[in-house]
C-alpha cells in the first residue's frame, strides 16, 4: 500500500490534514518514541524552571510524554487533528498530563504562562518565510512566564547544503533495525531560495508509504532575530541533545533563550558553544 501527502512534522501549514492522514500511520516509526526522545525530554526537563511546559507542534507526543512524566503538565499545540488523536490515545493510555489543543503555531495563544517553551524537530523551519516564522517566536515568547526558557531545535543550512555537495537534488536511505524496513528520501534544494524539499518512502513489509515535505532552512542567526525582536536574551547553543558544541558542521541547531525579567541584557545567561 502506498499513501502519499505534502506537510511537515506537527507544525502549521495549508496542507496539515493532508500530512496527518499520511504521515500519522508511521511518524512514531520515523520520529520513534526512544530512548534519544528519553533524553531530549530529560535535557528539556533540566532547562525547565517549573510552571508547566507548551510544546509547539507536539504531533504524537515523542518529546512532551516523556517531559510531562519529568517535569509536570505540557500543553501540546499542532495543527493535524489525526496527531492530537493519537496523541490522547497515547496520553490515556500512559496517564500522563499532556493536554493536546488543536491549533496554528503563528498565531496562538492562551491565557497561560509558561516556564518552557520549546518547538523542536525543525517544527519552525515548516513556516516557510521569515515573517511566519518570526510571528511563531514572538507567540512563544507571550507565553513565556518571567524567567522562562524557550526552546528552539531546527536543522543547519550549512550541513544541508554540504549534503547535496553541490548538487540541486540527491537522496539517501537510513535502514532500520527490523527486516526490509527504512527510509528513503530524495532532496531538493529549491534554486534561488532558502526552501528545502523532501519526499520521504517509508518502506516495511506490509508495504511503502510516502510523504513530501517543504521546508525553509533557518539559519542560527535568523532564529537569534527571531528570539531578539521578542525580548528573548541567548542562554546557549549546542548541536545535539548529547550537548555537543554546534559547529560549522552539526546537523542540527538547538538553541536556547531566556525571558530576561532582570534587565541585565543577558550577559549572566549565554553559555553558547561555538566551533
Amino acid at each position: 500500500m502506498t499513501t502519499t501527502a505534502e506537510h511537515g512534522p506537527g507544525g502549521a501549514t495549508d496542507n496539515s490534514s493532508a500530512y496527518g492522514r499520511a504521515f500519522a500511520h508511521f511518524y512514531d516509526r520515523i520520529f520513534p518514541k526512544d530512548p534519544y526522545a528519553a533524553l531530549s525530554a530529560q535535557v528539556l526537563a533540566g532547562w525547565h524552571p517549573g510552571g508547566g511546559a507548551l510544546e509547539f507542534g507536539v504531533g504524537t507526543g515523542r518529546i512532551a510524554i516523556p517531559l510531562a512524566n519529568l517535569a509536570g503538565p505540557v500543553t501540546g499545540v499542532d495543527s493535524s487533528p489525526e496527531m492530537l488523536a493519537l496523541l490522547r490515545a497515547a496520553v490515556s493510555e500512559r496517564g500522563v498530563p499532556v493536554t493536546g489543543v488543536h491549533g496554528d503555531i503563528r498565531t496562538y495563544t492562551d491565557e497561560r504562562r509558561y516556564g518552557l517553551v520549546y518547538c523542536v524537530c525543525a517544527t519552525l523551519s515548516i513556516l516557510l518565510t521569515p515573517e511566519q516564522q518570526r510571528a511563531a517566536i514572538a507567540r512563544a515568547a507571550e507565553r513565556l512566564a518571567p524567567g522562562g526558557t524557550l526552546v528552539v531545535e531546527t536543522h543547519n543550512p550549512a550541513y544541508v547544503h554540504a549534503l547535496h555537495e553541490g548538487r540541486r537534488s540527491t537522496s539517501w536511505f537510513t535502514p532500520y533495525p527490523e527486516p526490509d524496513t527504512g527510509l528513503q528520501t530524495y532532496s531538493t534544494l529549491v534554486p534561488g531560495s532558502s526552501l528545502w524539499q523532501a519526499q520521504h518512502l517509508w518502506h516495511e513489509p506490509s508495504g511503502t508509504r510516502v510523504g513530501s515535505e517543504i521546508s525553509r532552512l533557518t539559519t542560527p542567526e535568523e532564529t537569534d532575530g527571531y528570539a531578539a525582536a521578542a525580548g528573548l536574551v541567548p542562554a546557549g547553543r549546542q548541536a545535539d541533545w548529547l550537548g555537543g558544541p554546534f559547529r560549522e558542521d552539526s546537523p542540527l541547531c538547538i538553541s536556547r533563550y531566556v525571558h530576561d525579567d532582570r534587565g541585565t541584557g543577558g550577559a549572566d545567561h549565554d553559555d553558547r558553544q561555538h566551533g
